[in-house]
């Protein structure tokens, strides 16, 4: 796995393309994907500015830096 990208930390607002939507990271940490079982060191948990319905991006690289606003 690369190394993540120092713009990606707790509290940042990213955009996650395969979602089409921006997120805060809340949380980076182990996950279990539970459809293959299979274990994801540093998966980005994401939700919505504003809250709402958290959503995983197992792979960092994924993401990329939302635009400031």
């Amino acid at each position: 796995m690369s190394r993540r990208p120092s713009w990606l930390y707790e509290g940042a607002r990213v955009l996650d393309p395969a979602e089409d939507r921006e997120g805060i990271v809340q949380f980076i940490g182990d996950w279990e994907d539970p459809k293959t079982r299979r274990f994801i060191p540093e998966a980005v948990f994401l939700r919505p500015e504003g809250g709402g319905v958290e959503w995983v991006v197992a792979d960092h690289q994924a993401l990329r830096q939302a635009d400031p606003r």
